[in-house]
């Protein structure tokens, strides 16, 4: 699918740089308080350092992933996916 990522490099400020199946780049960003529950992990630099593309998605050990159509379309309206906690707490 052309919002498969393809290409994904760890930033300083708890950022990445992605690129898309179709060429698309731009920046997914993490706002401090939205690594709580299962992405508690994140916060240690070393391990958020270790992301990965899995299958077309954003990912990291122990089964953590980003979704990436959401990503995409974040990226291609507003050039950055900005993750905060709010988003967290949003109904399903």
């Amino acid at each position: 699918m052309h919002w498969d990522v393809v290409e994904v490099k760890p930033e300083p400020g708890w950022s990445l740089l992605v690129r898309f199946a179709d060429g698309l780049t731009g920046r997914v960003r993490f706002a401090p308080g939205y690594f709580a529950g299962v992405l508690e992990p994140l916060r240690d630099p070393r391990v958020f350092e270790r992301v990965f593309v899995d299958h077309g998605a954003v990912a990291w050990p122990g089964d953590i992933d980003l979704a990436p159509d959401a990503m995409y379309q974040e990226i291609r309206s507003r050039g950055e996916w900005l993750l905060t906690s709010e988003l967290l707490d949003a109904p399903a």
